[in-house]
């Protein structure tokens, strides 16, 4: 473990050098070094104080406040080397899905269901699964990736990102486990789902997802998902995912396409998750800004029959900054009722920065900072009655 850390620190810091000489100073002379390092000055100073947290927290110097066990040190060691792990199995995982016809077929069978439901195309499903089964981040990650090759609108890869990265049912039982209700997992997972569902088919249709652009990255259009006579979906998507496959290149450029993807992702995201995590925790265990935003919810919450109140409403708005300071913060509460909420919703509020959040800042989806906290507040609106109705039937 401590090696990967000592990598994923050496990259971080290679990132931010590299960002100040190519964004301030040198034009870079390929395209790959552009895409990689050429930015502009949010970044490149987001990606600095990343390089630099990284170092405090390493070398255990600089203000306690960043380097402390549940800030700085806690992006570094318990979550980044995690990243690195899952962005470097994801340069293998996504050319496959992208290039060899998987979404083409996928996308032709579920076009019926995720069109009218939730506004999107249908091969979005693998983006969608990728989040459930693997990684929140796999799917922001393979949703940036088709953004940027023209297949989904800013709309449409703002909507994913921000409705179907949940995170994976490994996360959720560490969640479970840490609120002491791995009794109860298959409820909870229920509640999860049915509370996901749910929100994904409300805010796609309110804003601030409803009023953004179908405009594309680069030139592209609304896929054509009709079936044309004389085939039914399941040979229409055959066919479709035969054509894509025909014009997958060899090995060197699959190994090319998969490199180029590891280097995106740990050159571009790391730095960001580490600064903007750090950032974050930092204000929610160094300020009571979340227990103020959370203090006005208390008397809705008694309303609501959740017992200790208080405590709840404290945790309520602190899971933008890390999703486990939730049950972290709930998981001394006595009653089983509230800490099942809390943890329930810790997870289907979704948008974290110290990863998920943080990993679509860093993508080329165009979602700023100020959305995300308005689609985490919405969110937040939509599946708590949900979860407190489903809790009081538990128990």
């Amino acid at each position: 473990m401590d090696n990967v850390v000592l990598i994923v620190v050496i990259l971080i810091n290679i990132s931010s050098l590299l960002t100040i000489v190519f964004s301030w100073f040198i034009t870079p002379s390929s395209e790959f070094i552009g895409s990689l390092f050429k930015t502009n000055n949010i970044w490149v100073v987001l990606r600095f104080l990343g390089a630099l947290f990284s170092l405090m927290a390493y070398f255990v110097f600089g203000p306690e406040v960043i380097n402390s066990e549940v800030t700085g040190s806690l992006m570094l060691y318990d979550l980044l080397p995690t990243l690195f792990s899952i962005f470097l199995f994801a340069g293998v995982l996504l050319p496959l899905l992208l290039n060899y016809g998987l979404l083409e077929f996928v996308g032709t069978l579920f076009a019926k269901v995720m069109r009218p439901l939730f506004t999107l195309p249908g091969r979005s499903t693998v983006d969608n699964l990728a989040s459930w089964v693997g990684d929140g981040t796999v799917g922001v990650l393979l949703t940036s990736k088709q953004y940027e090759q023209g297949f989904y609108s800013e709309r449409e890869a703002a909507v994913i990102a921000t409705t179907f990265s949940v995170v994976s049912i490994t996360f959720s039982i560490v969640i479970l486990d840490l609120i002491g209700l791995m009794d109860y997992f298959g409820l909870f997972y229920m509640t999860i789902i049915i509370a996901g569902v749910i929100a994904a088919l409300i805010m796609p249709r309110i804003p601030p997802l409803s009023r953004t652009q179908d405009n594309y990255h680069v030139e592209g259009r609304e896929l054509d998902e009709s079936i044309p006579s004389g085939h039914n979906m399941f040979s229409w998507g055959y066919n479709k995912a035969l054509q894509r496959a025909s014009k997958a290149k060899g090995f060197a450029d699959f190994a090319k396409d998969g490199i180029k993807t590891v280097g995106d992702m740990w050159f571009a995201v790391l730095p960001i998750v580490m600064a903007i995590g750090t950032i974050g925790t930092i204000f929610a265990e160094y300020t009571p800004l979340f227990s103020w935003i959370g203090a006005p919810f208390v008397p809705i919450l008694e309303m609501m029959g959740i017992p200790e109140a208080r405590a709840a409403s404290e945790s309520l708005f602190i899971g933008f900054t890390d999703m486990f300071l939730p049950s972290i913060l709930i998981e001394d509460v006595a009653s089983d009722m509230t800490r099942f909420i809390i943890g329930t919703l810790s997870i289907t509020q979704l948008i974290y920065l110290s990863e998920v959040g943080g990993v679509i800042l860093g993508s080329k989806i165009p979602i700023g900072l100020g959305r995300l906290f308005v689609i985490f507040l919405l969110r937040t609106i939509i599946t708590l009655p949900i979860i407190t109705i489903i809790a009081h039937m538990i128990f």
